[in-house]
């Protein structure tokens, strides 16, 4: 959806890319209100399973004063589009809006989606906000509707829903051969790709990491030779630095999934003269515009620090600092920016002031507790603070590390807050 993004540098684009400057600039602009009105209406998330936008947007429309007509009729979106509608009306009932809550509980009543509408609040509303809704939720469920039966509603109301029968996969073969058959079968070529998935499946689920898998890892690919089998990635994994340093010869193949799985490797394990190779990829990712993905470089290259720098002739991490600030200013995929953030405090931490700042407005919530932790002492950064630790509609460990921060001392922006910051962020 990169294509339809605003400039990163217009209010419009800052907003799509949930930035805080973009609410910095909301609340200057007189013409802000289309824009706002725009991301409520089409969810421009890049990764909709982790990029959160629901709170920045609610923020903004509370912020802003601004009506909640134009919310209420993006409902009639589909299912994204309306989704995102209805979490941030959710989310303003939780501020105090009585207007945002009568507004939901009239669309249980009458509207299309109301089903995912009444499991959500129910989870997040006191229970009295939706307890009466028992007859309309019983009178509106039909045979087409697919509730969920672990939702607070039901088990609330003692209405019973069939759990469905999902059974997680299991491997055809016994969990008993030696590791040494299951290496075997993956060697063997002739092998058929179900019978090396449950060898892969066996090894993954219930053996502990088996360096004798490493040499193995280049012919674990599907046919076509796009992707690595099912559980290949899982198995790196676990095996850690046992993969170095194979995954110096992967990350050169021409075969992209196995140099891709040798980069990310390199990333968690490599040693500094690995940092060309990582710099290569993350040039590579700018030059195609590449936004999943980039943050592994990032903090790879944030973990060789700043010592692996340009020695004879040769790229290091200070060369990737210009490219981490690219990416951290133009991406959509919102859940990455903070591991650019950090991997530029790593290498060359100079002149992020302004970076931490405006982290307190992000749409993350690991963005705003990276800028709870070390935003500079002003006062209107004190003031975002008090914002952050009393507004309901705030993440929990959010509050509390905003909490810690202003009860700290005055000076010392990581140390009032270090310890709430680092339990928000595991």
């Amino acid at each position: 959806m990169t294509e339809s993004y605003a400039p990163a540098g217009t209010l419009f684009g800052l907003l799509q890319r949930g930035r805080g400057l973009g609410a910095l600039r909301a609340v200057e602009d007189p013409a802000a209100a289309d824009a706002v009105y725009a991301c409520v209406r089409t969810d421009w998330r890049w990764d909709r399973l982790v990029d959160e936008r629901h709170l920045y947007l609610a923020r903004l429309l509370r912020d802003l004063v601004l009506p909640l007509g134009p919310v209420a009729d993006a409902l009639a979106g589909d299912e994204d589009d309306g989704g995102q509608a209805a979490r941030v009306l959710e989310l303003l009932a939780l501020g105090g809006s009585d207007e945002a809550r009568g507004i939901l509980r009239a669309y249980v009543r009458e509207g299309e989606r109301w089903l995912s509408v009444l499991e959500s609040v129910s989870e997040r509303w006191p229970v009295e906000w939706w307890e009466d809704l028992r007859d309309v939720a019983r009178a509106r469920l039909g045979a087409d509707d697919d509730p969920t039966p672990w939702a607070r509603a039901w088990e609330h109301w003692g209405i019973s829903i069939p759990t469905p029968d999902r059974r997680p996969q299991e491997s055809h073969l016994p969990t008993a051969p030696a590791n040494a058959e299951l290496l075997a079968i993956l060697a063997d070529p002739t092998t058929s790709v179900d019978r090396r998935s449950d060898a892969l499946y066996v090894l993954y689920h219930h053996r502990d990491p088996d360096p004798g898998l490493v040499p193995l890892v280049p012919s674990l690919g599907t046919a076509d030779g796009e992707h690595p089998l099912p559980l290949v990635t899982g198995l790196l994994r676990k095996l850690g630095a046992h993969a170095m340093p194979a995954a110096r010869d992967w990350a050169a193949s021409d075969t992209r999934w196995l140099a891709w799985e040798g980069l990310r490797v390199l990333a968690e394990h490599g040693e500094p003269r690995d940092a060309p190779a990582l710099l290569a990829e993350l040039e590579r990712d700018w030059a195609h515009r590449t936004w999943c993905g980039p943050m592994i470089m990032a903090q790879g290259l944030g973990r060789l620090g700043p010592e692996a720098t340009r020695a004879a002739g040769v790229p290091g991490t200070a060369e990737a600092v210009p490219l981490l600030r690219r990416f951290w200013v133009r991406t959509p995929h919102s859940y990455e920016r903070p591991a650019y953030l950090r991997a530029l405090a790593a290498i060359d931490p100079a002149g992020l002031d302004e970076a931490y700042t405006e982290s307190l407005w992000d749409c993350q919530a690991e963005a705003r507790l990276l800028g709870i932790g070390h935003a500079p002492d002003r006062p209107g950064v004190r003031t975002r603070l008090a914002y952050l630790r009393d507004d309901p509609m705030e993440a929990p460990e959010v509050r509390e590390a905003a909490g810690a921060r202003l009860a700290g001392p005055t000076r010392g922006a990581a140390n009032g807050a270090g310890e709430a910051v680092r339990r928000g962020l595991e």
